[in-house]
């Protein structure tokens, strides 16, 4: 069973202290959680772990997945993207099955509780088939520095009916709203299958098994196979990487979402752009979910990379340094709130490429720094990105609120 327990030993005494001493005004309250995918992407693996924790604490926590229509999926892809500033037809089709897809839902699901958070687009107009009767709260993981003015419009009817916005960074504060925004980071769980401390014997039987050699030096970026991850991008990026360090491959590893149709379609592009150099046996693309893959691809790496165009906050990048790997990463989204740069890691522009390509070559180059940005950067995660301080957070935020 998961508890907090549990994690002693890994963070500070004083941590657990007032973990503790936090919950006891909350215990028998209820809060339930609403998003829409129990597998792929860092909300389903947070509260995954979260739930159990916030249960083993004494707050009655519960976790319900939104469930839809292929279409439906579709078209809130369409909002995900236009969110963070890509261009939409917002058709009156569009609305109609998007406020279908949750007036189901609503019929089938009873909300009980004494608060209700709500995580991104998918579910956010359920508040309109409910009397509202306790606090409902809006948690939006997607960077909204920029989002789509038509799109914003439209969705702005239905925040408006909640009490509080929680947001990963200061830059997705809209002023355009008259509610209370409050600002959570995102954190992991050290002790799940995907950080979880791993012999080197383990590591290498997880290769095997996935045939990823390792005969060069690895470098690697784990994500969905998501435009805004840019992969392709990542593709010429190695390319370039290639040619000043012959003894690399590049391994791609990225789980299919169950709410995003558009990972497909990427990932077919990456393939025939990458086809060459994944007969060549230098890149390597896996589309399995497999947490004990990704631990130990993220250990075995010598260089990990995260080169986003838009990161709500940037997990993997949280799950990299955790396990001390060198990170170069896009400066964008909650990545330079992980990263100081030239000190845990290098942060970059997502468009300098071949700034990119120096950072890594020099990492490979250097392994002594490589060391040390790891160093750094799994303490700073210890710190302020693990799962008690996000417990930690919407517990005092609860007793705030009752």
């Amino acid at each position: 069973m998961i508890s907090i327990q549990n994690y002693y030993g890994i963070v500070d005494d004083e941590v657990i202290h007032k973990l503790y001493n936090v919950s006891k005004k909350l215990f028998n309250k209820r809060m339930v959680h609403i998003n829409s995918t129990f597998v792929g992407g860092g909300v389903a693996e947070m509260l995954s772990t979260f739930i159990p924790l916030m249960n083993d604490i004494g707050v009655e926590a519960e976790w319900r997945i939104q469930y839809g229509v292929p279409d439906f999926f579709a078209i809130t892809k369409e909002f995900h993207n236009a969110l963070q500033g890509d261009n939409i037809t917002l058709s009156e089709h569009k609305r109609r099955a998007y406020l279908l897809a949750n007036e189901r839902f609503s019929t089938f699901t009873r909300l009980h509780h004494d608060l209700i958070i709500i995580h991104d687009p998918q579910p956010l107009p359920l508040i309109n088939y409910y009397i509202k009767k306790q606090p409902w709260i809006w948690r939006c993981h997607i960077d909204l520095s920029h989002p789509n003015k038509e799109l914003w419009a439209y969705l702005k009817k239905f925040i408006i009916k909640y009490d509080m916005v929680i947001v990963s960074n200061e830059k997705y504060i809209q002023d355009d709203l008259p509610i209370q925004f409050k600002i959570i980071n995102p954190a992991i769980s050290p002790l799940s299958t995907k950080n979880m401390e791993l012999s080197d014997k383990e590591i290498e039987g997880v290769l095997q098994k996935y045939k990823i050699p390792t005969d060069k030096k690895i470098i690697t970026q784990i994500s969905r196979f998501d435009k805004w991850k840019d992969p392709e991008g990542v593709i010429e990026l190695f390319k370039i990487v290639k040619q000043k360090c012959k003894d690399c491959r590049l391994v791609l590893c990225g789980s299919m979402a169950t709410d995003d149709p558009e990972g497909i379609e990427i990932y077919k592009r990456v393939q025939k752009k990458a086809s060459s150099l994944i007969e060549s046996g230098d890149i390597i693309l896996i589309t399995v979910e497999n947490n004990f893959l990704v631990n130990a691809l993220q250990r075995a790496s010598a260089v990990i990379i995260q080169k986003s165009i838009k990161e709500g906050f940037g997990l993997t990048v949280t799950e990299a340094l955790w396990k001390g790997a060198a990170v170069v990463a896009s400066r964008v989204g909650g990545i330079p709130l992980q990263i100081t740069d030239g000190v845990s890691g290098y942060l970059l522009d997502p468009q300098d490429v071949d700034g990119f390509a120096e950072r890594i070559i020099y990492l490979l180059q250097n392994e002594s720094k490589a060391k040390e940005f790891g160093i750094a950067g799994k303490e700073h995660v210890r710190k302020n990105f693990l799962m008690t301080r996000l417990l930690l957070d919407y517990m005092n935020l609860m007793n705030d609120i009752f």
